[in-house]
């Protein structure tokens, strides 16, 4: 896939700066809220994604899944990103990206990548649920304090309509990035579904998170069709078990409607 230049105010200030053939040097601007030298888990989501885009090789393929295991915090610093084919095939292809450093593998994702073709089928069947209020009628939401000035909660645009970080229980939450996620390329939607999608479980959280910590130790996003536009919606609910282990859910929306839905694991524990 060829990545197009990203000619923005901002190209100079992004996620990633390349720093080699497969390796990338993140920024602040990917420092996740609970540790100041850990990425989100977002960014190099999206990082991923995009590994996966070079796989595709044809526009007639879309992403139809995307599992991404988070194998240990990532820190913030030099990563290094490689794939592969696990399944070839014509119509669907089963991909693998890892992303790793000098102390090894950090996160991992798997993708089946599916063959776009022209299906007819009646039009109440096909037709695009109803997005949410859009990020016009949104406002930005108030965020519970990180102790630093820059990071993923700056770098990313926010417009809630329903709920917030300081409100428990659901909510649906509009985000675009500022930034690029690689200098000098334009986000695929992709890559800004991706990016947006692993925030369902802190835009939704019930228990209060000065108390508790809800980890979520992976994401897995099922595309419908790809994003339209620079917003990315999520509308997310979170559902914890005594037992220590929850989930959170997320549907992903843009301007024109439903584009698919996200899940995460959930580990809870009492801080």
């Amino acid at each position: 896939m060829q990545h197009r230049p990203y000619d923005a105010a901002t190209m100079n200030e992004a996620f990633y700066e390349r720093n080699g053939e497969s390796s990338f040097l993140a920024s602040e601007l990917t420092r996740g809220p609970w540790d100041p030298g850990a990425q989100h888990a977002g960014p190099p989501s999206a990082l991923l994604g995009r590994e996966i885009e070079e796989l595709v090789g044809s526009d007639e393929f879309q992403v139809g899944r995307v599992v991404v295991e988070i194998l240990r915090p990532v820190p913030i610093g030099e990563v290094r990103v490689e794939s592969r084919v696990l399944r070839p095939g014509k119509r669907v292809q089963l991909v693998e990206a890892s992303l790793s450093n000098d102390d090894g593998e950090l996160m991992r994702a798997t993708a089946w990548l599916l063959r776009r073709t022209e299906v007819e089928m009646p039009e109440e069947v096909s037709r695009p649920d109803d997005p949410p209020p859009g990020p016009e009628q949104g406002q930005a939401p108030k965020f519970f304090a990180t102790g630093q000035s820059v990071g993923y909660h700056t770098a990313m645009e926010w417009k809630a309509v329903a709920g917030a970080f300081l409100e428990p229980g659901p909510a649906t939450v509009w985000m675009r990035m500022r930034h690029p996620l690689v200098a000098g390329e334009e986000p695929t939607p992709l890559q800004r579904a991706l990016i947006a999608a692993d925030v369902g479980n802190g835009i939704s959280a019930v228990l209060d998170w000065r108390s508790y910590v809800f980890i979520n130790v992976d994401l897995t996003v099922h595309f419908e069709r790809m994003p339209e536009g620079e917003w990315v919606c999520v509308d997310a609910v979170t559902r914890p078990q005594p037992s220590g282990i929850g989930t959170a859910e997320s549907e992903l929306s843009d301007q024109r409607g439903r584009i698919g839905r996200a899940a995460q694991s959930l580990l809870i524990a009492q801080r």
